[in-house]
């Protein structure tokens, strides 16, 4: 399950809950899965607040955003990967209220490799989440076939 790690000087967000809420509704409509529980229990954002002076590039600007996407391997093929920064980078300088900070956001995409998502207590691989959200899927389609 998708974890997005948004670092920025604290204060920057004005509302992180809603930010983090946010972002985390986004991937799931970007990487087009299912609108399950499994799903949307476990896809998170997590906003980090850093102190003033903790960040910093060469010239010693400190007003950047990092936003760190974990996803499992092969979950974002191109056309979703430039979907995911385009549209992080849009939220966050929403979020912000600074328009100009979509210049200072960086958006990293990372694979977990085969194996390597914990949940519930396991690491599960790519098939093993599929079958795990196929049998959701039945569990719900039945449910509701019964109310």
């Amino acid at each position: 399950m998708p974890m997005i790690d948004v670092y920025a000087t604290g204060g920057t967000f004005a509302n992180p809950h809603d930010l983090a809420r946010d972002l985390a509704s986004t991937l799931m409509k970007i990487e087009q899965v299912p609108d399950i529980p499994m799903f949307r229990k476990n896809t998170a954002a997590f906003i980090h607040d850093l102190p003033d002076g903790a960040l910093s590039n060469v010239e010693g600007d400190g007003n950047y955003v990092r936003v760190q996407v974990l996803t499992n391997a092969g979950a974002l093929n191109r056309e979703k990967q430039l979907a995911v920064v385009r549209q992080f980078t849009d939220l966050v300088a929403a979020a912000a209220g600074d328009p100009s900070l979509t210049s200072r956001t960086w958006v990293l995409l990372t694979e977990a490799i085969e194996g390597g998502w914990g949940l519930a207590g396991r690491a599960n691989t790519n098939a093993e989440l599929v079958d795990a959200a196929r049998a959701q899927i039945a569990e719900l389609q039945k449910a509701k076939g019964a109310g």
